[in-house]
Order: structure tokens, then C-alpha cells, then sequence
């Protein structure tokens, strides 16, 4: 169960993030706030997101990636059932292309 104290510290992070103008500002906050194996970590899911979304098989998912069976069901699970975050971001990653 998530604490009052650890809402707080949600909302403040995620105001953090909504702060950043650009991605040089994104990076530095990162680079700080996060071990670069984290923020590997997450942007290879949001990679893992992304070839779930158009499509592509799990084994290939995990050859490309490198990406465990586990993560990628996590992943899978996610875009399926969950509150729609991957499919926003990929939405508008896509809309930038």
C-alpha cells in the first residue's frame, strides 16, 4: 500500500518530468536521478511496448531486446489491461514521426 508521504513523492516527481522543456533537460534529470542501468531499463521496455505494439512476436521481442520472457508478459499485460500509458506515449511518438 502506497503512503501518503509516497503520493506526495509521486506527484512532486511526476511534476518533475511534466517540468522538463526538451530532451537535454530530460537527460540531465535522468543522468541524476536514475542509474544509467535504470533508465536503460525503462526505456527498453517502452522499446519492448513498441514492437508488442505493431505486432512482433515475443521470441523475436526477446532476441532483439535481450528482454526476459517476464518482462515482456509485464509489458504485454500492461498495454492490454493497463491504464494506457504505453499506448499515449506511443501514440505520440508515432504523431512526431
Amino acid at each position: 500500500m502506497i503512503t501518503d508521504k509516497e503520493k506526495q513523492n509521486l506527484r512532486q516527481f511526476y511534476a518533475a518530468v511534466l517540468s522538463l522543456k526538451d530532451e537535454e533537460e530530460c537527460r540531465k534529470f535522468f543522468d541524476d536521478v536514475a542509474t544509467i542501468k535504470e533508465v536503460l531499463d525503462l526505456s527498453a521496455r517502452l522499446e519492448v511496448a513498441r514492437m508488442l505494439d505493431i505486432g512482433t512476436v515475443f521470441s523475436e521481442i526477446s532476441r532483439e531486446t535481450g528482454a526476459s520472457s517476464a518482462t515482456i508478459s509485464r509489458v504485454n499485460k500492461c498495454l492490454t489491461y493497463g491504464e494506457g500509458g504505453y499506448k499515449t506515449v506511443l501514440d505520440r511518438l508515432n504523431n512526431r514521426e
